[in-house]
């Protein structure tokens, strides 16, 4: 499992929402598409947009938090036919439950309970996308401390 975190959430040129997200590095991208209401609800979780009545994400987690379960994180399984699946692990007492859930409900309940949101690597070895520009970054790095490593300073010039 890699965790990730939402990058953004957004609609697209053709009108769909997805929200993208991403590892530590912002390397590697997951992009899923997701419903129009779960990409308001996302939007709002980041934002901490509160409009005075809660929404569905906002009841589950206090039916969660009432009933004694804490959400401790939520992961993305696995990818069928275009379809992504997640699960929400809750925790009571020792006693642990994985409850199934479409990703876009997971990751909005994540958002609000600020818990970790992990991807299985089955998924992104299928559906991610790679940010080529932080490898060329990393080579560019490298190429300059090698650049670095080569040049002698003459000890007796001051320092500027």
């Amino acid at each position: 499992m890699v965790q990730m975190t939402v990058q953004r959430v957004g609609i697209d040129p053709n009108r769909q929402a997805l929200v993208i997200l991403a590892d530590e590095e912002e390397r590697r991208l997951l992009p899923i598409m997701i419903g129009l209401f779960e990409a308001q609800s996302i939007a709002m979780a980041i934002s901490g947009e509160d409009i005075g009545r809660p929404l569905t994400h906002d009841l589950l987690l206090a039916i969660i938090d009432e009933t004694g379960w804490e959400l401790n994180r939520i992961e993305v399984t696995r990818l069928e036919d275009r379809t992504f699946f997640a699960l929400l692990q809750v925790t009571r007492d020792g006693e642990r439950l994985e409850i199934d859930s479409r990703p876009s409900d997971a990751i909005a309940l994540a958002l609000r309970a600020d818990v970790p949101i992990f991807v299985a690597e089955d998924v992104l070895k299928v559906a991610q996308i790679v940010d080529e520009t932080v490898e060329q970054s990393e080579q560019d790095l490298e190429k300059f401390k090698d650049l670095l490593g080569r040049i002698e300073l003459d000890e007796d010039e001051p320092e500027q």
